[in-house]
Parts: C-alpha cells; structure tokens; sequence
C-alpha cells in the first residue's frame, strides 16, 4: 500500500504558476511510476502527466505540454507538478496516481492503483 497527499492547490490569476507536490508514505516510491490527472465540474477525469519510476522519463498531455512539467524526487518520495502560464481551463481538482509495474499503454485512470484526495486548483479570469 502506498497512502498519497497533494498539497499546493489554491487560487492563481491567468498568466501565473502553481507547484503542486504529492508526498508518499508507504510502500517503496521509487517502484512506483506518478501520475497527475485533473477533474474539472462537468468533465471526465484528464490525463495531465505522468513520470517513471527513475523520473528519466515523462509524458506530458498535449493540452499541458509546453506549460506544465512533471519530476519526482526519489529521496523525498515526492511527484511534483509544475503548472506555468495557467489558463482559467487549468480550473480543476488535481490528483496524484501511482502504478507498480510496467510502463503502460495509455495513459487512463484505470491503469493507475493508488489515488491522492485532490487539490483544487483555480485560475480566475
């Protein structure tokens, strides 16, 4: 078992950044490859970003990339999201996930084990 928290949600204006960490109690982090997803009201949970167990390799979603960066640092057992150039349709409750195995093909909620609470994130326009 591995127990997730997010925290570093809150309220950004358009143009400004947000850093969200995930800090992980249980289990071994290292083994586990991370995951941010996103749920915004009336709208199916997105894939945001997801990080291998090593962190050497990413996958950003296309409606992020470029503005959003996952990392994770082994030794903290942390995953963090940095969110830059924040639009109003960032608006959502951010999620952090994690997988034990093999990288997966595709990226979808139900690959993924072990779920955070959420943080909200709000970007005011």
């Amino acid at each position: 078992q591995v127990q997730l928290v997010e925290s570093g949600g809150g309220l950004v204006e358009v143009g400004g950044s947000l850093r969200l960490s995930c800090a992980a109690s249980g289990g071994t982090f290292s083994s586990y490859h991370m995951g941010w997803f996103r749920q915004a009201p009336g709208k199916e949970r997105e894939f945001v970003a997801a990080i291998g167990w090593s962190g050497l390799r990413t996958y950003h979603a296309d409606s992020v990339n470029g503005r959003f960066t996952i990392s994770r640092d082994n030794a903290k057992s942390t995953v963090y999201l940095q969110m830059n150039s924040l639009e109003p349709e960032d608006t959502a409750v951010y999620y952090c996930a994690a997988r034990q195995g093999a990288w997966p093909t595709g990226w979808t909620a139900e690959r993924f084990s072990y779920w955070g609470q959420g943080t909200q994130v709000t970007v005011s326009s």
